[in-house]
């Protein structure tokens, strides 16, 4: 862990030398370089007017200027927004757009650590940070930052199972982010924002937890169900206790039974007896 962690540090403080080097580029050129720029310079001259339109160009509020001159960054860093100046014969520029930018990472088939294949997609959001590190470290920011985001959403996944992938997108998210975050800081990228978007499970995965849901619900009802006549016959106990006490209590619970059924089954014919005729028997 240590040596990892120093290895991370070296890593930085290399990575900052390099970006305060491109930065502080004081674009030496040589002596052929410096004549070549003023006769360019001096052919921009005769030209005028008509090389001013090749020498004056526009960048817009959210983009950058990053000019080479024989094939060095100019110093001064990224120009832009609005009018920057070239010479038309030995200097070129890139734009690099600074607004945010958002793709879809591909679903990707991931071994999750409990040895279940499950299909995982998601969405990034990342923008250029340092418009120069983003045209000299790297070849293609965006295709780099796709591949380097479908390679770490399945190093993230691999080391998870399922009940933690199902259950913890906010904390998968936040490590992809940090680690995308963390990677793409030599190529002046800020990863913003990560988002796992859909889990799909195999069809025979789905019947088995589907199965295994339904089986623990009926559980429960049934424990429900006989918790609930446990009570009941308890209440039942109760109330035959307190009828014994009054003789005439179960005259008028027998009463209100007739009322009830009177109401709710009009079609049925009660002939009531008096319970005093069954009494001797009850007695023998």
């Amino acid at each position: 862990m240590a040596e990892r962690e120093a290895l991370q540090a070296r890593n930085k403080s290399s990575s900052d030398r390099d970006r305060q080097a491109l930065e502080e580029a004081d674009g030496d050129i040589g002596l052929c370089g410096w004549f070549l720029t003023l006769v360019s310079l001096l052919l921009t001259l005769v030209t005028l007017p008509i090389s001013i339109w090749m020498c004056i160009k526009i960048v817009k509020e959210y983009e950058r200027a990053i000019i080479f001159r024989f094939g060095r960054i100019l110093k001064g860093g990224a120009k832009g927004p609005g009018l920057f100046f070239i010479l038309p014969c030995t200097d070129t520029f890139m734009k690099v757009d600074m607004r945010t930018i958002s793709f879809d990472i591909p679903p990707q088939e991931v071994l999750t650590k409990d040895s279940v294949t499950v299909s995982v997609d998601g969405v990034v959001y990342y923008r250029v940070q340092n418009p120069l590190l983003a045209v000299a470290n790297v070849t293609n920011a965006d295709a780099a930052t796709r591949l380097l985001a479908q390679t770490t959403l399945r190093n993230v996944l691999g080391t998870k199972n399922l009940a933690q992938i199902l259950s913890d997108r906010e904390e998968i998210a936040h490590t992809m982010q940090s680690n995308l975050d963390e990677a793409t800081d030599d190529w002046g990228i800020k990863v913003q924002r990560v988002e796992i978007k859909d889990v799909k499970l195999p069809m025979q995965m789905q019947r088995a937890m589907a199965a295994e849901a339904e089986a623990s619900r009926e559980a429960r009802a049934k424990v429900i169900a006989a918790e609930g006549e446990m009570n009941a016959s308890r209440a039942l106990k109760e109330a035959s206790l307190v009828i014994a006490e009054s003789p005439s209590g179960l005259q008028l619970r027998y009463l209100q039974t007739l009322n009830t059924i009177a109401a709710e089954k009009n079609s049925t014919i009660i002939f009531p007896l008096p319970i005093d005729m069954f009494s001797a028997f009850m007695n023998k």
